[in-house]
């Protein structure tokens, strides 16, 4: 029997269903030399193809390459895992697609991908037809990889322990995959607009925008509104009490990790964990399972991605934004030793950048063990189609780059005109969405803060680490009676948006200056104020994984203390942090739990920990605050925070994109009508002073064309100060780290500013 035609012309991968009940599939390989998708069902039951297939002899290995070239349809039973294959042969490549009409394919079944070709590692072709592979456009994923000897393309053996023996240059492996490695599942959304829609997107301008970056299943896991089904899910952060708890939290846009289906590497799964930041993605098209409901994981692929699609709707509902956290610079195959599952199969030769002298070695630039190759510009569109649909079809706001800098080298060197970034600011879809980059990655000259240009926002890691060491390692070198290494100049320019990084484009504005001071990769923001040093230890790395520089200190108690002034001064400096956040220009990113202190017992990589070290701990919290707002420290500054983005949103000097003064362009003395500054005895600073580590007490004054003037107030200093502010008008406190809450407008010319604290005031 001859394939039926196919439907459509191939040019753009992925699998399309047809009107005749069937679908037409198309793949992307430019030098594989046969190819077969792979319909499978259950041995138990009845088969929609036995009229069209020619049977093939039922053993534990699979008869390839020689016997399924001799058949356009054939089908094979494989008892040892319960499952039967009819495999369709591949028409191709044309431009390098492969493409073939299935009948009867159908919403919810499985179904892979087999490619052969040459087998030589050393060139890096890996083509192994005894390897079912992954659908890189399917939409739906079944199954998980196990770590077993038929996951890998080479041949190896793995002993009790998870260790594997073996060559990734050595012989190929001719043992079967099917059973060992997850499938794609066929999802039918042709009909999805003809239903209900989406609510209105929230569209946030930029300048009014508050992240908040959180993980599905941490947030809600031990969420004590949540009924046990809903805990650590998709349904669970569309729950109307999680939403409202984001509301009167004040925050507009959630920051979501990684959701896209993902995988546990090699490595991790041998140490007895499991990737639970989810960087380590499986499927660009396909959401990860594990966070739906047990309901949905047992109804299918297609109601876990309602799931997903309900959860957005939620969320929108309330005025939330949803971005993705995405991870395109790498897959889940890791290394050359790594299984092999999807793109390594299909054709590693053109998805993966490999070093130029010793083309077998993958070249990495992630830290990972491999790096897609944004060079090619059929990885770029195959990029571009997964984003398009998460937004198009699952609705979403934006989107965060994982390491963005090695989505942006050609010939190794980065470059702001990259074309995968040309695409995302033309493409009709894309370009009108939040993009948020990393602005680095792991090769050589990976640091790029400020390069990305319009319209990319980026995390600023100059600010997280220039904040984290005035309110902390500096206070603690204070105490000591050492150096400070941050003072005026430094932290004025943070506070002012950073123009130093992201006034070099023109027309780009504070807000593209992402302000973080602390995110899932490193110690939480309590934490910060508990531990001086990293505890890693449940991360099985023997302390070497983790970074070493988180410019900590813990006021002299390693870890949790009982001592009510280490406490006080802890909580300061918590909110000395999120108050330099909150008040400087650019676009705050909260990550989730720091607003009530939470802690990761001073694990600053818990990527592995599925478990209570990175789930946020509720037990405090209470739905009725007005009977607990002064039983918990908790509590406490959850309230505070609470207050200071409420502030913010009113403040009309933080409803505008553009820069109030170029520090670093302009010159620092260089005069602004919209900012000005004095020392605390209200004179004008000196050039001098901008530069003296030491002067690390100042205010700084933002003036408002249409309303109130505000004045912000640093005192970096471990005495208390008296402050004297303008006296040209009367001044009320609205928000203190140190909880100075006067009832009525100043009267005198000066304020008593307590030890390392900020401030902010308004006119009265």
């Amino acid at each position: 029997m001859r394939n039926p035609s196919l439907h459509r012309y191939a040019t753009r991968p992925g699998l399309y269903l047809t009107d005749d009940g069937g679908a037409d599939v198309i793949v992307w390989s430019e030098t594989a030399q046969h190819m077969w998708v792979s319909v499978i069902e259950d041995l138990h039951e009845p088969s929609v193809y036995y009229d069209i297939a020619t049977p093939l002899a039922q053993d534990h290995t699979l008869a390839l390459p020689e016997s399924l070239q001799l058949y356009p349809v054939a089908v094979r039973e494989v008892p040892k895992v319960g499952l039967r294959e009819t495999l369709f042969a591949m028409q191709g490549p044309e431009y390098g697609m492969w493409s073939v009409h299935i009948p009867y394919l159908k919403d919810g079944m499985r179904y892979g991908i087999r490619a052969d070709g040459a087998w030589n590692p050393k060139r890096g072709v890996q083509f192994n037809p005894y390897k079912i592979l992954l659908d890189p456009c399917g939409k739906g994923i079944d199954g998980q990889m196990q770590l077993v000897p038929e996951a890998f393309s080479y041949e190896c053996s793995i002993d009790a322990q998870g260790n594997i023996s073996g060559s990734a240059y050595g012989p190929m492996s001719k043992l079967d995959s099917l059973g060992f490695v997850p499938l794609s599942v066929v999802i039918d959304d042709r009909d999805e607009h003809k239903h209900a829609g989406d609510p209105e997107h929230p569209h946030v301008p930029w300048s009014t925008t508050i992240l908040y970056e959180l993980h599905v299943k941490g947030f809600t896991q031990t969420a004590p509104w949540l009924p046990e089904e809903l805990r650590g899910t998709y349904a669970g952060l569309a729950h109307p009490q999680t939403i409202t708890y984001l509301q009167r939290l004040g925050i507009t846009s959630v920051e979501l990790l990684p959701i896209f289906a993902k995988q546990t590497e090699v490595a991790v799964a041998q140490r007895g964990l499991t990737n639970y930041w989810g960087y380590s993605t499986l499927g660009y098209f396909a959401p990860e399972p594990s966070y739906a409901t047990a309901r949905a994981q047992r109804a299918g692929a297609q109601a876990v991605r309602q799931e997903v699609i309900d959860m957005v709707r939620a969320l929108h509902e309330a005025g939330i934004e949803v971005i993705l956290d995405v991870v395109y610079n790498h897959t889940c195959e890791s290394g050359n030793e790594g299984p092999t599952v999807c793109w390594r199969g299909l054709d590693s030769a053109s998805y993966y950048r490999r070093q130029n002298d010793n083309p077998g070695a993958l070249l990495d630039t992630t830290g990972c063990g491999n790096t897609l190759d944004f060079s090619n510009t059929r990885v770029i569109s195959y990029a571009i189609d997964s984003l398009r649909y998460w937004a198009k079809r699952i609705g979403v706001d934006g989107f965060r780059f994982d390491l963005a800098a090695s989505l942006a080298r050609l010939d190794g060197q980065f470059s702001k005109h990259h074309p995968f970034l040309y695409e995302l600011r033309t493409d009709m879809v894309l370009g009108n969405l939040k993009m948020i980059m990393e602005p680095w990655d792991l090769g050589e000259s990976g640091w790029r803060t400020g390069q990305f240009g319009i319209p990319f926002a980026e995390w600023n890691d100059k600010f997280r680490d220039a904040t984290r060491t005035f309110w902390l390692t500096d206070i603690h070198n204070l105490d000591t009676g050492l150096q400070p290494h941050v003072g005026m100049q430094e932290i004025a320019t943070r506070l002012c948006g950073s123009a130093d990084l992201f006034a070099t484009d023109p027309g780009r504005g504070a807000v593209a200056s992402i302000n973080i001071v602390a995110c899932h990769d490193g110690m939480t923001l309590g934490d910060l104020t508990r531990y001086s040093h990293k505890h890693n230890e449940a991360n099985g790395e023997n302390g070497l994984d983790g970074s070493d520089n988180n410019h900590a200190t813990n006021f002299g108690v390693e870890g949790p203390s009982t001592n009510p002034a280490v406490n006080t001064r802890r909580q300061r400096a918590q909110l000395n942090l999120l108050g330099m956040m909150l008040m400087s220009l650019g676009t705050p990113m909260l990550l989730a739990g720091d607003e009530f202190g939470n802690t990761q017992f001073g694990n600053n990589n818990a990527y592995a920990q599925d478990n209570e070290i990175s789930w946020l701990d509720w037990s405090w919290y209470h739905a009725n605050e007005t009977t607990c707002e002064h039983q918990s420290a908790q509590m406490h500054q959850l309230l505070a925070v609470r207050k200071l983005i409420a502030l913010r949103k009113t403040i009309e000097q933080y409803q505008h994109e553009e820069f109030f003064t170029l520090l670093s362009l302009l010159g620092l003395l260089k005069p602004s009508s919209r900012v000005q500054w004095y020392l605390p005895d209200g004179t004008t600073p000196m050039e001098r002073d901008w530069f003296d580590h030491h002067v690390r007490a100042f205010s700084m004054r933002l003036a408002s064309k249409h309303r109130k003037d505000v004045i912000i107030v640093v005192n970096g200093t471990i005495e208390d100060l008296n402050m004297k502010l303008p006296d040209d008008c009367r001044w009320r406190l609205l928000w203190s780290s140190s909880d100075q809450e006067p009832s009525c407008p100043l009267n005198t010319e000066s304020w008593l500013m307590h030890q390392d604290s900020i401030a902010l005031f308004t006119v009265e």
